[in-house]
């Protein structure tokens, strides 16, 4: 007879689940003895649970499959909840399973005991505890079946005197299912959205991740309407490749085409995006939005035109309702602001740039150290990176200096926490995505204040053969929250870190480490550590006041950026 451990197991392998990622303990031990004697899934321990869940969260966003990660009784559980989160507002499909007292002491407020139900209750989308066998096997397919088709996160938790429970006899395994349905926008919809962009005279595109699939029929549209494209972060995946419309990120990430692009436009139009950023979207303008979720669309901005639907399905509906515009200026001017720009960021790149004049002067106002410059890190990885590495990057400068210098060619991916925000995400993702494919690169942009929050689990990568790419941008700040106090005029404070080498950490837990503070080190040092067979460690000193332009500065940030600096210096002196 099973137990309910082991029908839990078998159907995740079944469903075709390879690994699940977390700390073993107590409650859960019918679950991870399941495991062991389960061939088709590998147990990944890690030191944190927060990094089980990001990795969990990293898989599901590559695969689009269902990933698990377990957390036992109370702390356990508690650590998942930041990776779920991810997972969440990610959209991907994770399957958290989590311990829990015996049932007979629930509620007794026994030792470590916590409430799964009310804990986990605003970040799944199916959130249930195991009491009887009777709920077997319907309440694990409600779970797989929830996070599959919500894309969203699904607890399933189980009483510490449960999961070694037997089912009766010929218990049915559960399947689990993956298929999504296929939605249209209506007829009347699409005739609507196509009117009012066939009457107005110049249009522009933001396009978001949910229309990567729809890459063909993106192209066209832009062709057809000679749009100038905005990608978000996201999109660089599958769209920024060999585009002759796309014009780079609005936002912080962004650049001054950008801009262009929005203010010259009378018709914007939206596909597959939420971008949440609406102080640098256009006003005025008439919008159409795309999006297989109707409750995203209107909420970042009024729209015109609703279409409910997959990208791909509903542009494929539009294109043959549109007429072609001939008047290109736009996307004429667009894209020479976006070239123009790329060229001005390419001299950041040069290992001597500091030696030459205008490098000279600028040194002496943001790079007084002489400290490596990000820009030209950044580039270098791009430069030696894998045409189908799979890149994740810290939330902070790190994904700006990503967004800038890394192109997205041929199969490249791309998983950062770029919805919720969180810090130390880039290194658990990484373990998560070389889980899947240990031949595959993985390179991860790692900020310093990021790496230090989870670094135990730089043993996780030796231990299971996980041969990550760690780039660490180490500026000794926590910079994107000293860029955001010198906006406003405040001087930083608390941002500074005082990291130890963390290439000799890395070097500590068997782990090839290398450490850069020539910028003429760079390009050497990113090549051997691509080249390396297991996981690497790159510790590169970094400037901490680069700063990154965004695509329409205001003069009270400039105005902050003066008054902070004049701060700082009188600080520094005292």
């Amino acid at each position: 007879m099973p137990t309910v451990a082991e029908l839990l197991i078998e159907t995740l392998a079944e469903h075709g689940v390879t690994q699940v990622w977390g700390v073993v303990g107590d409650a859960l031990n019918p679950v991870t003895d399941a495991i062991r004697r389960e061939d088709r899934i590998e147990w990944i321990g890690v030191r944190h649970e927060e990094v089980g869940a990001f990795a969990a969260s990293a898989q599901a966003q590559l695969t689009d499959r269902l990933a698990v990660c377990m957390g036992t009784v109370g702390p356990g559980a508690i650590h998942l909840l930041n990776g779920l989160y991810d997972a969440k507002k990610s959209h991907a499909p994770v399957l958290a399973i989590c311990g829990q007292v015996p049932r007979e002491d629930i509620g007794s407020d026994f030792f470590q005991e916590v409430d799964n139900d009310a804990l986990f209750a605003d970040v799944a989308v199916f959130n249930r505890t195991v009491t009887s066998i009777d709920q077997l096997p319907g309440l694990i397919e409600q779970a797989g079946n929830a996070a599959l088709q919500h894309r969203g996160v699904a607890v399933l938790t189980l009483p510490g005197d449960v999961g070694g429970l037997d089912l009766p006899k010929h218990t049915p395994v559960p399947r689990l299912v993956a298929e999504l349905p296929q939605v249209t926008p209506s007829d009347e919809s699409l005739r609507a959205a196509a009117d009012a962009i066939n009457d107005g005279d110049k249009v522009t595109l933001l396009v978001g991740q949910g229309a990567r699939h729809a890459r063909a029929e993106v192209l066209r549209l832009a062709e057809l309407l000679r749009a100038p494209m905005v990608l978000t972060l996201k999109a660089k995946e599958g769209l920024e490749d060999d585009n002759p419309f796309e014009v780079g990120q609005s936002g912080l990430l962004g650049n001054h085409a950008t801009k262009v692009a929005f203010d010259g436009c009378d018709v914007l139009v939206l596909v597959g995006t939420d971008f949440p950023y609406r102080d640098f979207l256009p006003t005025g303008k008439t919008v159409v939005q795309l999006d297989l979720r109707g409750t995203h669309i209107g909420r970042r901005t009024p729209v015109d035109h609703a279409l409910v639907g997959d990208a791909q399905r509903g542009l494929a509906a539009l294109l043959p309702m549109l007429e072609p515009k001939t008047d290109d200026g736009l996307l004429t001017d667009a894209r020479s602001s976006y070239e123009a720009w790329r060229e001005r960021q390419q001299q950041f790149v040069d290992p001597d740039y500091d030696r030459k004049p205008k490098g000279l002067l600028r040194r002496k106002v943001d790079n007084p150290e002489s400290r490596i410059r990000p820009e030209l890190l950044a580039a270098a990885v791009d430069r030696h990176a894998a045409s189908d590495a799979v890149f994740t990057t810290d939330t902070g400068m790190s994904t700006v200096w990503l967004s800038r210098f890394v192109r997205m060619t041929g199969t490249r991916r791309l998983i950062g926490s770029y919805n919720l925000g969180s810090m130390a995400n880039a290194l658990p993702q990484a373990l998560g995505a070389s889980g899947l494919d240990r031949r595959r690169q993985v390179v991860a942009f790692c900020g310093d204040g990021g790496l230090s929050m989870l670094m135990g689990d730089l043993i996780t990568a030796v231990s299971h053969d996980l041969p990550v790419k760690l780039v660490v941008f180490d500026n000794g700040r926590l910079g994107m929250v000293k860029l955001e106090m010198e906006q406003v005029g405040l001087p930083e404070f608390g941002t500074v870190l005082h990291n130890p080498d963390f290439a000799k950490v890395a070097e500590a837990v068997g782990m090839r480490g290398i450490r850069v503070e020539d910028p003429h080190d760079v390009d050497a040092a990113v090549r051997e550590a691509l080249a390396h067979d297991g996981p690497v460690l790159v510790d590169v000193l970094t400037n901490p006041d680069e700063i990154a332009l965004p695509p329409k500065p205001t003069l009270e940030q400039g105005w902050g950026f003066a008054i902070a600096k004049s701060r700082e210096f009188v600080a520094s002196a005292e």
